[in-house]
């Protein structure tokens, strides 16, 4: 199974085996991080499940949609490589992908 690393708000950082084929958001869920709120349930329609993907593995993420950045103006937390977690679809081509946790909104 691919692996995600997850760096929480309180910067503690662990290693999770992930589905493929289901969002990076719902890996996360599945590993019970209670942090990450994603209260639509991946419907791209929130923006509480935003992450910060670490630098080196935003290139291989297919771009984001219109609405997906829409929703992540909404935060004040945005950074350069924000994404919505449900939108990255997780697989073996993202096998060690890191992500972090911002601060809620």
């Amino acid at each position: 199974m691919p692996r995600l690393v997850v760096t929480t708000q309180a910067g503690v950082t662990r290693e999770v085996e992930g589905q493929e084929g289901v969002s990076v958001m719902e890996v996360i869920r599945g590993a019970d991080f209670d942090e990450l709120q994603a209260l639509c349930g991946g419907a791209c329609s929130c923006a509480t499940c935003h992450v910060h993907v670490a630098e080196a593995w935003w290139p291989r993420l297919a771009p984001m949609s219109a609405d997906e950045n829409d929703l992540l103006d909404s935060s004040s937390h945005r950074a350069a490589t924000s994404r919505l977690s449900c939108q990255i679809p997780f697989s073996a081509a993202l096998d060690g992908l890191a992500v972090t946790i911002p601060a809620e909104d």
